[in-house]
């Protein structure tokens, strides 16, 4: 019955939306009946959700926040629409409900409003109106970012909310980020409170983070040591903990300096929202004046430390210039030569100078046993490696590892024939702000003089094998060129005898994985579109069989 409305051209009949030929009542979580009738006339947010979604229990609690403020109103209302797959499922989750849901019984009925209402993830508010009217598709997104203030789902509502939005940042201060409600205090560690107006008139950064979270802990370590060199020139850290369990947020920031929200206070939430965090870790930076400088200053702090401070763009860019100009002057001991460590070490244990690799053509690979992109790169790396080293002697790679224990790095460099950063070396973090690593497996061409040639050394590897070396820009491009004048004899178009069923045309791929030896590509292909489906030049037929 459901699928006979059509939501673009005609009002609808809850009634009729929410019933089925064998049930005309919805449920409660006691398993009492609720005829449809009592419903009509409210707003009705129709909930698609499911217990075994982590973002649908993670949201759940916010909707239930929200419904708790509007219930009383009197003209409001949600439904649960479950995706559970068994009875159990959904009554274990539907208990934690305080509104009313369709019967899990009923999954035909179930199905049709999936269908009608084009859900195609979960979680997943749809909003309706009085008449049965669709407000919005986008409930979900109001709620997390207004919450109940969000009501009654209008368009003119929320493009209000979003116009004060605006209005408050144009207006923004330090109390009118950290002050909410009759809360106008911070904590420290040691549970003390610290007015918000002892920050006024400093620089102050909001930290975004949980102490679960693998990339911040590492980012607190770096952070706490920029934190100690600035805490004297009027900067402060305020911690905006993102923890689910007070357990954790405790021993996380009993290992900070800075300061911080309450655990679970309410402004949290709301910051995450004003500021549109999306990445973890996120450090705000407000100017003095309480204004944002930055909205994320984080990788600025992994790559310059203490020196970004006081995070203007003027700083900012003359960082940048500085930055510049060391690259252009770089050589290899710049890079890997400290005051405590000038060496690198060979998987006997044996320690290498630098200065004896002054001079060769070195790769920088950045890996880790964890990383299963590493795991699946090493052998392309050594195949290539040997290859090469026979041409050319004077070639050499340095591993430096992400590893977290010292077991877990012996493991895998025990299986490369190249040398090494020491687990406990300290370059390993200086090299990675140095290069901007990101994800790994990264691999870093550096010339004999001590210059960065190639930064796509591993993508290079992946498509060319040890005939992308020396990674230079001119060898590459000759490279190219070739494989482009190889590919003028080629058909434009095949059947493969595995994929015969369509024509699998000669194309030019940025990135691909082969569906005949399962490896990634680059460069020419022959693909099907229509299926996904591409082939390395080398596994489609030979070029005579093809001809």
């Amino acid at each position: 019955m459901a699928m006979a409305i059509d939501l673009e051209n005609s009002l609808n009949d809850l009634t009729v939306v929410l019933s089925s030929k064998e049930r005309d009542f919805l449920i409660c979580t006691n398993g009492e009946q609720v005829t449809l009738s009592s419903i009509t006339g409210k707003i009705v947010g129709l909930y698609f959700s499911g217990s075994w979604c982590g973002p649908c229990r993670q949201f759940t609690p916010k909707l239930v926040e929200a419904y708790e403020s509007l219930y009383p109103k009197g003209d409001f209302e949600i439904v649960f629409i479950s995706s559970d797959k068994d009875d159990e499922s959904f009554n274990e989750y539907f208990g934690k409900m305080p509104w009313l849901a369709v019967p899990f019984s009923d999954a035909e009925a179930r199905k049709n409003l999936k269908q009608l209402f084009k859900v195609r993830a979960i979680p997943h508010l749809v909003i309706l109106d009085g008449t049965g009217k669709v407000l919005s598709n986008d409930g979900v997104k109001f709620i997390k970012h207004f919450g109940p203030e969000a009501y009654p789902f209008t368009s003119e509502r929320i493009n209000y909310l979003r116009l004060e939005e605006e209005r408050a940042k144009e207006n923004q201060s330090l109390r009118s980020l950290l002050v909410y409600g009759s809360r106008d205090f911070l904590i420290s560690n040691e549970e003390n409170k610290i007015s918000v107006s002892g920050l006024e008139g400093k620089t102050v950064c909001l930290y975004f983070g949980t102490s679960t979270h693998r990339g911040c802990k590492n980012f607190t370590l770096k952070l706490a040591e920029v934190y100690e060199k600035l805490k004297g020139n009027n900067f402060e850290i305020v911690l905006i903990s993102l923890d689910e369990k007070y357990e954790d947020f405790k021993e996380g920031f009993e290992a900070m300096p800075w300061l911080a929200l309450p655990f679970k206070d309410k402004n949290c939430e709301r910051l995450v929202q004003y500021f549109e965090h999306k990445l973890l870790p996120q450090l705000v930076v407000l100017s003095p004046d309480g204004k944002t400088l930055q909205q994320n200053a984080v990788k600025f702090v992994e790559e310059y430390g203490d020196e970004a401070f006081p995070f203007t763009q003027e700083k900012l860019v003359t960082l940048a210039n500085l930055k510049k100009k060391k690259l252009e002057a770089q050589t290899l001991e710049s890079i890997l030569v400290t005051a405590d460590r000038d060496f690198v070490i060979s998987n006997g244990g044996l320690k290498v100078p630098v200065h004896k690799l002054v001079g060769n053509n070195i790769v920088l690979y950045f890996a880790a046993s964890w990383s299963l992109p590493s795991r699946e790169f090493q052998p392309k790396l050594v195949t290539a490696y040997h290859e090469i080293k026979k041409k050319d002697e004077t070639f050499e790679v340095i591993f430096i590892s992400s590893d977290q224990d010292e077991p877990s790095f012996n493991n895998i460099f025990s299986s490369m024939p190249w040398l090494a950063l020491p687990f406990d070396d300290e370059r390993r973090s200086f090299l990675s702000r140095r290069f901007s690593i990101v994800g790994i497996p990264v691999a870093i061409a550096i010339s004999p003089n001590g210059c960065t040639v190639n930064t796509q050394v591993r993508q290079l590897l992946e498509a060319h094998g040890a005939g992308a070396y020396p990674f230079t820009e001119e060898h590459i491009k000759n490279l190219q060129q070739q494989l482009d004048k190889n590919t003028t004899g080629w058909p434009k178009k095949d059947r493969n005898e595995i994929h015969n069923e369509h024509e699998l045309a000669l194309i030019h791929q940025q990135v691909y994985l082969c569906s005949g030896c399962k490896e990634m590509g680059y460069g020419w292909a022959f693909f099907c579109k229509r299926c996904d489906y591409g082939l390395h030049p080398k596994c489609a037929p030979k070029q005579e069989e093809m001809n």
